[in-house]
C-alpha cells in the first residue's frame, strides 16, 4: 500500500472510526495508522501478510471489533489485554496454536471466532468471560473436551469438523451453553455422556458426521429429557 492510499484509509478512519484495509498485502504495521488511536472503534486488517502483529496495536483502546482473518499469524501477543473495550475478537485462516492469558483482561467480549486454525484444545482463557456468548473453534486439531472447560459461560460452541474423540461428562456444567456443534468429529456414541443429556442447558446438539448413527442417540439415558428442551426452544421460535 502506498502513502496516498495510507492517508485516505487513516482520514476515513478518523471520521469514522473504522480502519479497514484488507487485502492490501501488508506485513507491517504503517505507523501513519497511529494516528487514528483516539477514536478507533474497527480495526479490519484481514486477509494480509501479517505473521505477528505489532506491540503498538495496544494503543488502540477503544477498539470494539477486530478482525484478523486469514493473515499467517502465528500467536497473538500479551499486549493484546489492553484492548479491553473488545467485544468481537476474528481471527479464522491463521496458524495459531495457542493464546496469551491477557485474553482473560477482555471482559466485554461476547464473539471469538478462531475456525482453521492449529489449536489442540480449547483455550481455557476464556472461561472467566462472563459476557462471551459465541465461541467458534471449529477445523482446528482439538482432540478432546477436558473437564477444565466446565465454567466457560458460552451460549454457543462451535467445535465442527475437528479430531474430538473423548467429550467430558463435565461440559453439562457450563453454566449458559445451548448450542454444542460437535458435526464431523471422531466421536464414537460412548464418548456421549448421559450427563450432557439430563444435567446441561444443551437444546441444540449437533452431532452429525461422527463414528455412531444418530438413531443411537435416541437409545441413550437422558435422550427424552434433551428433546424435551429441544422442542421447548423450537416452540419459542416459531
Amino acid at each position: 500500500m502506498g502513502n496516498a492510499g495510507v492517508k485516505h484509509h487513516v482520514d476515513t478512519a478518523k471520521k469514522t472510526g473504522v480502519l479497514k484495509v484488507s487485502q492490501s498485502k501488508l506485513n507491517e504495521f504503517p505507523q501513519d495508522f497511529l494516528q487514528c488511536e483516539g477514536n478507533l472503534r474497527t480495526l479490519d486488517i484481514s486477509d494480509n501478510k501479517f505473521i505477528t502483529l505489532p506491540n503498538e496495536i495496544a494503543r488502540f483502546i477503544h477498539l470494539k471489533n477486530l478482525n484478523l482473518n486469514k493473515n499467517k499469524l502465528t500467536k497473538i501477543p500479551d499486549c493484546i489485554g489492553a484492548l479491553t473495550k473488545l467485544d468481537t475478537l476474528s481471527a479464522c485462516n491463521n496458524n495459531l496454536t495457542s493464546l496469551p492469558r491477557t485474553i482473560s483482561n477482555l471482559i466485554h467480549l461476547k464473539a471469538v471466532y478462531l475456525s482453521d486454525n492449529h489449536f489442540k484444545e480449547v483455550p481455557t482463557v476464556f472461561c472467566g468471560l462472563k459476557h462471551l456468548d459465541v465461541l467458534d473453534l471449529s477445523r482446528n486439531d482439538i482432540t478432546s473436551i477436558t473437564g477444565d472447560i466446565s465454567t466457560l459461560n458460552v451460549t454457543e460452541l462451535n467445535l465442527n469438523q475437528n479430531q474430538i474423540a473423548e467429550l467430558s461428562g463435565q461440559i453439562a456444567l457450563c453454566p449458559r451453553l445451548k448450542t454444542l456443534r460437535l458435526e464431523e468429529n471422531c466421536l464414537q456414541i460412548t464418548s456421549i455422556s448421559p450427563r450432557i443429556l439430563t444435567d446441561s442447558k444443551i437444546s441444540n446438539l449437533t452431532l452429525e458426521g461422527n463414528l455412531f448413527e444418530m438413531k443411537q442417540l435416541q437409545e441413550l439415558d437422558g435422550y427424552e429429557a434433551y428433546m424435551e428442551r429441544y422442542t421447548a426452544v423450537k416452540k419459542k421460535l416459531f
